[in-house]
């Protein structure tokens, strides 16, 4: 049975809740009947059903899913514990909190539904004002947990436009009027050194697109999980670091425009641990990368592979601007860059979240140490094989 209502509060105990719609779960139609009546007095519009089935049918087929579910355990055909195990299991029903309103009282009941991931376990006989209460504190809780990831969101939004705007226009605008030039009507006019300029433009334009599309796609691969399958299949026993560092290093410093010494320094007989080659060049990558980008070129770039304990660790050490102590945590997260309006620096501020990430897929982790008007030292520490 569904049925929906909609009713002035009349407790003036607590302050309104907002309106909202609740599922209740009930075989007891009298029991049932007693609490839709409750939640509907209080403003709340109810959808009801007698059973677990009932209530999947109900969140199938509702023009607007609950905002909360209040379930009985002991009822037939579905019972409120495979009711909460087939709601957890639909990522669009996860985020409704799910409340057990049950004459079931004992410890290991109570134990056994918050291990399931149930928000609240309230006993019967119960309180009518403890169950509002319940209800209001678990509504708001979701609504300020929406709030933080609308927000979010919304962030992540400004950021892409602000990368779409600057790192895939400037690129682009260099390939589109690179090409406009080759394509003049009368080719014949342009010299071999004009041709090849044009060209080495549109290289470079392409070339930069790549880089951020292909780091696009590995931080989404490497943010939702999809990189870890690809590193379970793919790792391998690794204890010679040398080719690795050595394409890293050659991948960035032997680009034209680059003018900065990389020291490469690797210590003998590391420990073999378990890691995936290209994940690993492409974190030194951009640990290299943004050494580049943040040092002036007479500071030598130093990269070198140790020993430390149960863990191989891999450093790259700058002589750059330093980051600020109140950014040292934020640097991490995906598309952000220190300063970014001030310095105008190039990239995504994709980096050093694709190297946090590379590193815990390794069972590791990076950290940093700097300081501003010295430089910065990013490590990646991976633990030995046992």
């Amino acid at each position: 049975m569904n049925q929906t209502a909609n009713a002035a509060p009349i407790d003036s105990v607590n302050q309104q809740a907002p309106l909202a719609r609740i599922l209740a779960v009930e075989d007891d139609a009298n029991l049932l009947e007693g609490i839709r009546i409750i939640l509907e007095i209080d403003g709340y519009e109810v959808y009801t059903a007698e059973n677990g089935l009932e209530a999947l049918e109900i969140l199938q087929s509702a023009p607007v899913t609950p905002d909360l579910i209040l379930s009985d355990i002991m009822m037939p055909h579905m019972n409120g514990t495979e009711l909460l195990a087939a709601v957890r299991q639909e990522a669009r029903w996860l985020s409704i909190p799910f409340i057990f309103l049950t004459a079931r009282g004992e410890k290991a009941d109570i134990h056994l539904a918050k291990e399931m991931g149930v928000e609240d376990y309230i006993v019967k006989p119960y309180d009518p004002v403890d169950l509002l209460i319940a209800i209001r504190s678990r509504l708001r809780r979701k609504e300020e947990i929406e709030a933080l990831h609308n927000t979010a969101m919304t962030q992540m939004k400004r950021n892409i436009l602000t990368i779409l705007n600057h790192e895939f226009r400037t690129p682009l605008t260099f390939v589109v009027a690179y090409a406009d030039m080759l394509n003049t009507p009368e080719p014949d006019r342009l010299g071999d050194s004009e041709m090849l300029s044009f060209l080495k433009g549109i290289s470079s334009g392409a070339e930069r697109l790549r880089n951020l599309i292909e780091n696009f796609i590995l931080l989404v691969e490497l943010e939702t999980g999809e990189a870890k399958e690809t590193f379970e299949w793919r790792k391998q026993p690794i204890s010679n670091l040398q080719p690795i560092l050595e394409a890293a290093r050659a991948h960035v410093f032997e680009q034209e425009g680059v003018y900065h010494v990389c020291d490469l320094r690797i210590a003998d007989n590391l420990s073999m641990f378990y890691g995936d080659e290209d994940y690993l060049k492409r974190a030194v990558i951009h640990l290299l990368s943004n050494a580049v980008k943040f040092s002036p070129a007479e500071k030598p770039v130093r990269l070198y592979a140790r020993g430390d304990g149960d863990s191989v660790c891999i450093t790259v050490q700058d002589g750059g601007r330093g980051i600020p102590p109140d950014e040292l945590e934020q640097i991490w997260s995906s598309f952000y860059q220190v300063n970014r309006a001030f310095y105008e620096d190039q990239g995504a501020g994709s980096g050093l979240a694709i190297v946090r990430r590379v590193a815990e897929l390794h069972g590791g982790e990076v950290v940093v140490e700097s300081e501003v008007g010295v430089g910065s030292a990013f490590t990646m520490r991976l633990p030995v094989a046992q």
